[in-house]
């Protein structure tokens, strides 16, 4: 297996395989900032509401960490498939179409990597003492403005952790994204599609390294980034 990277091994990529590596960040990077405002949004709702249904949107929210990715991907796919009952008015009025596209793979990374985003950002506005909101109203601000000016400065960084996590989530997502959308090079191949793909392929073991080394860097980046970006904007918070 080691063998295949002596030398530059990075140089050595194919044009396919940095297809699928740029593919990846494409679909992780729009997955995230398309679902970031929802995600605020519905961690904001289930941390400071309390209303009928609450528990069904939480399990709602959750339900792709439970149920398996293949599963989520072939709902999306009734769903959001050409005849589906989403993906038809899609496509008939807008002329969008999912399935088998790269904007499908970026639907079902956000579906995947909501979960861990609404959790992070959840739990920092749970820890945002509700007096100073409170605080804030009775001087008559909007419950909006609020928001802007007061709950959001002291979230910032579960906003980015929660951001990051859910990127870091997209890239290594497979199962929901291969039932959706294939596994088609250059359209729909993705880092971890690419890396099954070169797996069935008898000699494709170094190749395979390659790209597995390449995921676990773009993890790490990701994971050392939030911490550091969350450590600036923390402190920031507290320097205010």
């Amino acid at each position: 297996m080691l063998e295949g990277l002596s030398g530059d091994w990075f140089a050595a990529l194919t044009p396919d395989e940095w297809r699928a590596v740029a593919l990846s960040l494409r679909v992780s990077f729009w997955a995230t900032a398309l679902s970031l405002p929802l995600g605020i949004y519905v961690a904001y709702v289930l941390a400071r509401y309390e209303f009928w249904g609450k528990q069904v949107l939480n399990g709602l929210v959750h339900l792709p960490l439970i149920l398996p990715p293949v599963v989520t991907g072939y709902l999306l796919l009734l769903a959001f498939g050409r005849k589906g009952p989403v993906g038809g008015l899609l496509e008939q009025y807008l002329g969008i179409v999912l399935a088998f596209r790269w904007t499908g793979a970026a639907l079902a990374a956000a579906v995947m990597a909501f979960p861990l985003m609404v959790r992070a950002i959840r739990l920092a506005i749970e820890a945002v003492d509700p007096k100073l909101e409170q605080a804030a109203g009775t001087l008559g601000a909007s419950r909006a403005w609020v928001f802007l000016t007061v709950t959001l400065p002291l979230i910032l960084p579960g906003v980015v952790a929660g951001a990051i996590l859910a990127f870091a989530k997209a890239m290594g997502e497979f199962g929901a994204t291969i039932t959706f959308v294939s596994n088609i090079p250059g359209q729909t191949q993705t880092l971890p599609s690419a890396i099954y793909a070169l797996l069935q392929i008898p000699g494709g073991d170094a190749q395979a390294f390659r790209l597995v080394l390449i995921a676990v860097i773009i993890a790490m980046v990701a994971l050392i980034l939030s911490e550091w970006i969350g450590r600036i904007v923390a402190k920031r918070i507290a320097g205010a």
